[in-house]
């Protein structure tokens, strides 16, 4: 066994202390260096500032249209942000680089807890440099939210059930737990209670546990959820009638059961996400899962089989469900985090040099394959730029490659701690070249430089149309909203609520372009060249391979 550098010797938590900073730095240290992207990281960066500018936290807006798609406890988190420390790229992904980093936590508090201390650390080693986790943790949208809070919710659950748990110890991590589900419900909606409240029954149809459900403090803890989930919806729906049925009915049944939100994907649209997501722990994960189901005594609550159902449970829900994105599945990466925790703690160092190996060969594949990112090229994204995050891709293969090796040379001269740290920090590190490289190719997928082309060209209450189209981080970098011409999608409902604040058809938004003393306008470029054969008046001031913006003569 590794020696458990958790324990209370000096030099032992020196060295964990270390491991926590380094942690902590690599992890925050690129939320500033990218610029926003489209489409979800404007969305969520917008809806926040527009709250911040009309004083209006209840009703979220995007471009001051009734949004309702999801709660508001990210875009309070962000609002917040945004107030104290300014309106930022760094403020907008705050909440998710905070959760993603507390989870990693959790998953050492919990696997210390429930496992040991060795699978404590080893668990946040695994969640920490697990691909898909800190991906999500590095992008403004709503889904490591929920995951943080699904996840204390789950953990608090795993040690009040816990054999070793005093009648205190229940109650308050039962009442934590109540909590943490109530601010998932308001992070993005009802999976945040249904999903958990989904695992608990199936693990009592399977174990047949009914004594759990005595302990679980129904009236005391629904008694907090509501206090906590309650008023918000009440204050919404007071304000916007509307809002039940579409939040409720649209935005939850209807987006499960049809294609409404256009997300349809086959079943097995996650298999590869999830076996990507989880690198470079993907060999440990299958025996974890495995194993979580053989090791549990017959006896009592069983935390690893409850975990196990955990994952399987939302992994399969997902997968039959008509909408599907790949952030989806994020709330089974802290569980099966803590099950290879748990598993890494049963092996030997040689044992788990053999798990790594397969690894090692993947990372040298992709350092040999890395050079063909600039493939990926096309119209809207230039060959010019993909050339520049080349660079990134194979410099995080290197280090990637680089510290597998180290990994496995650990391994093999039986120093398991050091190799895991080097196994897990290689993951760490090579995702976030991956990430921080991303930025190369900001001018396609971000709006930021075209804004910087727009601002001169402001002016105080001018009309500023978006034609067929509705980019996403436009409206953060320039502080402002735009008139939507001939344009719905997602905020199709809200226009319904108000129509006035948007003009239908093309035609129209031609006779008000005539009219208006001064104006602004962002198109396509096919747009752009159908609205000049037409003898419309414009005088082109910005473009891009995605965009063309033009003034009033």
């Amino acid at each position: 066994m590794p020696p458990d550098i958790s324990q209370s010797t000096r030099p032992a938590q020196r060295s964990l202390w270390l491991l926590l900073l380094a942690f902590a730095l690599i992890w925050f240290s690129n939320l500033d260096y990218r610029h926003l992207v489209k489409p979800d990281e404007g969305r969520y960066a917008e809806i926040p500032r527009e709250m911040v500018a009309s004083g209006d936290w209840t009703t979220p807006r995007l471009n001051d249209i009734k949004y309702f798609e999801k709660p508001a406890l990210q875009y309070w988190a962000t609002a917040t942000a945004y107030s104290l420390f300014g309106e930022h790229e760094w403020t907008a992904r705050l909440w998710s680089g905070l959760t993603g980093f507390a989870g990693v936590l959790l998953a050492f508090l919990a696997g210390r807890r429930l496992f040991g201390a060795d699978a404590g650390l080893n668990a946040a080693l695994v969640l920490g440099s697990s691909f898909l986790y800190i991906g999500i943790g590095h992008i403004n949208t709503l889904d490591m939210g929920v995951t943080f809070f699904m996840t204390l919710g789950l953990f608090g659950f795993l040690l009040a059930q816990h054999s070793t748990a005093t009648p205190k110890e229940n109650r308050v991590w039962m009442h934590i737990t109540w909590a943490a589900l109530a601010c998932s419900v308001l992070s993005k909606g009802l999976i945040g209670m249904a999903l958990p409240g989904a695992v608990l029954v199936l693990y009592t149809l399977i174990q047949r546990d009914w004594g759990l459900w005595k302990r679980l403090h129904l009236l005391s803890g629904l008694a907090l959820f509501l206090l906590i989930t309650a008023p918000w919806f009440i204050a919404v729906s007071l304000a916007n009638p509307e809002f039940f049925q579409f939040f409720f009915i649209h935005e939850h049944f209807e987006r499960f059961l049809t294609k409404t939100h256009g997300r349809f994907h086959p079943w097995h649209y996650f298999v590869p996400i999830l076996l990507l997501g989880i690198l470079p722990w993907l060999i440990l994960m299958f025996e974890s899962l495995f194993k979580a189901w053989k090791s549990e005594s017959a006896q009592g609550f069983q935390p690893r089989r409850f975990l196990l159902i955990w994952a399987l449970f939302i992994y399969f829900f997902f997968s039959i469900s008509s909408s599907k994105l790949p952030s989806y599945i994020l709330p089974i990466f802290p569980a099966l985090a803590l099950l290879i925790g748990d598993l890494l703690v049963k092996l030997d160092a040689r044992q788990v040099f053999w798990r790594m190996l397969p690894v090692a060969i993947l990372a040298a594949v992709g350092l040999i394959f890395s050079p063909f990112t600039v493939l990926f090229a096309s119209d809207t994204v230039p060959l010019p730029l993909y050339e520049k995050y080349r660079l990134w891709i194979v410099a995080a293969a290197a280090i990637w490659l680089l510290g597998t090796a180290f990994a496995l040379f650990f391994a093999w001269r039986q120093q398991l701690r050091r190799a895991l740290i080097f196994f897990g920090f290689a993951g760490l590190i090579a995702f976030q070249l991956v990430l921080s490289g991303h930025e190369s190719l900001a001018p396609s997928n971000s709006s930021n430089h075209l804004a910087e082309q727009i601002k001169p060209h402001l002016k105080p209450d001018m009309p500023f149309y978006s034609i067929d189209m509705y980019d996403q981080t436009l409206p953060f970098y320039l502080k402002r909203t735009f008139t939507l011409v001939d344009y719905q999608d997602e905020l199709a409902f809200g226009l319904q609520q108000e129509p006035e604040k948007w003009i239908p058809d093309i035609p129209s938004f031609e006779l008000k372009w005539r009219s208006d003393a001064y104006a602004l306008a962002i198109m396509t470029p096919e747009t752009f060249n159908s609205l000049r054969s037409h003898g419309l008046p414009m005088h082109e001031i910005a473009r891009d391979t995605r965009r063309v913006v033009v003034r009033t003569p």
